[in-house]
């Protein structure tokens, strides 16, 4: 053997003895003690909601460390206290039970576990029956006043019927505190659940379609709750998604009449609908649709889809091309502008032949003065067109690209439109702005046409 070899056993046999003799050192701690706990029989008459009170006997022989109370709804941990036990004794505390949409009633287990500080420990579980509490009323809460909703004799359904002051009724509501466990619960609007929410303290907009004596009903276990501004297309009930907008997604075919109860003078999007008298028809080609309802601006959003979810521009060119930008909007571009709002994106109409169509009119749902928009291949931020991958030869409009190349004043972030200098639209005259992407999605083509 070398010395270089020589060195590099004994080096390495120094290593493999020092690792052994740490190991040698590392002990596994010794449970020892007998940790005991004698719970107290308190779990009676608990509800949804209630902060639920334990107390607990615990002793040892040697020092405490934790006790831990953990709630379970079936398998699933819905609550957790731990408390330091530093010495032997009685200990009280409170485990939080889940309120909750839909849950029905039923047992719950309440599992306590007491460690000392050599880690032995002992558990005991406890079945704890929880039901929905039968309130005698629940209050409903407005900006100027407050009304009791009593029971209907429906089960946790509960109603307020009253002289409202308004067929608009912002109002949130919350039940009383029925015991010393009870607490109060509140239910309000909650935006990005698109719904009413446990804890949620958001108006929610009741609204009713005659004035005067009305009944606002609210159902304790569903959640549920009346009345609403409804609207209902082509006989099926539009889901209320916010307080601006309803939504449904429906099969539509071209011809297809369309009858909207619930909005009267709608603005008629004419990519997607031609209105004849007050018969409204559907002219896009046949697939699957979102529509999107405004009662505020009288407006219907389309939007294509593919499956359950929104299209998007596939390689061989089908699908969906959508607009986000600055200078555009429907039903008006005062009302309602798009921006760089990818919620707010619009959906060109497919119009056959891989080629896609927006309508618009100059100060109206365009812009006269200036435009920058472009077109995405999704609704929000992700493939999207360039001056590379979309040309135009539209002596009106450029697509912006980093160095000029056209008639001056074309330079802007690539692939927004803009309105070459000198150049302006006419007030009332519509436009007609169509994506051609037959050639690929690469090699598109845009062409303005005034009408």
């Amino acid at each position: 053997m070398n010395l270089k070899k020589l060195k590099y056993w004994m080096f390495a046999s120094v290593i493999s003895f020092g690792v052994l003799s740490c190991s040698d050192d590392v002990k596994e701690p010794q449970q020892g003690g007998n940790p005991t706990m004698q719970i107290e029989d308190q779990f009676a008459n608990v509800h949804f909601g209630d902060l639920l009170p334990f107390e607990v006997s615990v002793s040892d022989n040697l020092p405490l460390s934790t006790l831990t109370a953990i709630l379970y709804f079936g398998e699933e941990e819905v609550s957790k206290t731990i408390i330091r036990t530093k010495e032997n004794g009685k200990y009280s505390g409170t485990v939080a039970v889940p309120y909750g949409k839909n849950i029905p009633d039923g047992a719950a287990t309440l599992k306590f576990t007491l460690i000392n500080t050599t880690m032995k420990k002992v558990s005991q579980e406890v079945t704890v029956p929880v039901t929905r509490a039968p309130y005698p009323y629940l209050i409903l809460v407005t900006a100027d006043a407050s009304y009791p909703m009593l029971p209907t004799g429906q089960p946790n359904e509960y109603a307020a019927t009253e002289s409202f002051p308004s067929t608009e009724l912002p109002a949130y509501i919350k039940t009383p505190v029925v015991d010393s466990k009870g607490r109060e619960i509140i239910f309000g609007w909650d935006e990005g659940e698109g719904g009413i929410t446990e804890g949620a303290t958001t108006d929610i907009s009741f609204v009713s379609r005659e004035g005067g004596v009305y009944s606002v009903t609210f159902n304790a276990r569903t959640f549920e709750a009346s009345p609403f501004f409804e609207l209902v297309l082509n006989e099926k009930k539009m889901e209320m998604i916010n307080k601006e907008n309803y939504q449904l997604d429906i099969n539509l075919e071209t011809g297809d009449e369309i009858v909207l109860e619930g909005l009267t003078d709608w603005w008629v999007d004419p990519d997607f609908f031609a209105r004849e008298d007050d018969k409204v028809t559907f002219i896009a080609t046949d697939g699957k649709y979102r529509i999107i309802a405004n009662p505020n601006l009288n407006y219907l959003k389309v939007e294509a889809m593919t499956g359950n979810d929104l299209a998007t521009l596939q390689p061989d060119g089908t699908g969906a091309i959508w607009i986000i930008g600055d200078n555009i909007g429907k039903p008006s571009v005062a009302e309602n502008a798009v921006g760089w709002n990818t919620d707010k994106a619009i959906c060109m109409v497919a119009i056959g032949d891989k080629k896609y169509q927006m309508t618009v009119v100059g100060g109206e749902t365009i812009s006269t003065e200036d435009i920058n928009f472009k077109f995405f291949h999704q609704k929000g931020w992700g493939g999207e067109f360039s001056n590379e991958t979309l040309t135009t030869k539209s002596d009106l409009v450029f697509v912006g690209a980093k160095e000029d190349p056209g008639p001056g004043n074309s330079v802007r972030d690539p692939g927004n439109l803009g309105l070459y200098k000198g150049k302006k639209l006419k007030e009332g005259n519509t436009y007609l702005f169509t994506v051609d992407v037959s050639a690929g999605i690469d090699k598109a083509v845009l062409t303005v046409e005034e009408r």
